[in-house]
C-alpha cells in the first residue's frame, strides 16, 4: 500500500461515507474550494490504478467503490507515522499526543478503557 495524497485521501474519505458513488456525487462532498468535474476523474482513475478503488459499469457511466477499507488505510497511515516520527514506538506517539494535547486523568482512564475493551 503507498500514502495517498491529500486530496486522494479527501476523495477516499467520500467513497468510504457512500461506500459506492459517481464522480458527480461525491464532488458536493469535498472540501472548497471543489475541484472541476475533470479534476477529480483523474484523481479516481488514479485511486483505481493504486488499487484503492474499482467500479460497477452502470449504462456508459462506472459507479466506483472502495476496495481498501478505511481501517486498513488508517492501519498504514498510522504505522508510517509511527514509524517515521517517533521510532517505531506507540508508546512514545501515546506520551507525544497526550501531552501537546494536554489530555486529563479522565481522556487518559478513558482511553486506557477503550484499550481494554477493544473498541476503537
Amino acid at each position: 500500500m503507498i500514502k495517498l495524497a491529500k486530496r486522494e485521501e479527501q476523495i477516499m474519505q467520500v467513497f468510504w461515507d457512500l461506500n459506492k458513488a459517481f464522480i458527480r456525487d461525491i464532488i458536493p462532498l469535498l472540501p472548497d474550494p471543489k475541484p472541476h468535474y475533470n479534476s477529480v476523474a483523474t484523481i479516481v482513475k488514479i485511486l483505481e490504478e493504486k488499487g484503492f478503488l474499482n467500479h460497477e459499469t452502470a449504462g456508459n457511466m462506472h459507479c466506483f467503490f472502495p476496495v481498501i477499507s478505511r481501517e486498513e488505510y488508517q492501519q498504514f497511515a498510522l504505522k508510517d507515522i509511527v514509524s517515521d516520527y517517533f521510532d517505531n514506538s506507540y508508546p512514545r506517539m501515546l506520551a507525544f499526543f497526550a501531552k501537546e494535547q494536554k489530555l486529563t486523568e479522565k481522556d487518559l482512564d478513558e482511553i486506557v478503557n477503550i484499550i481494554k475493551k477493544g473498541k476503537v
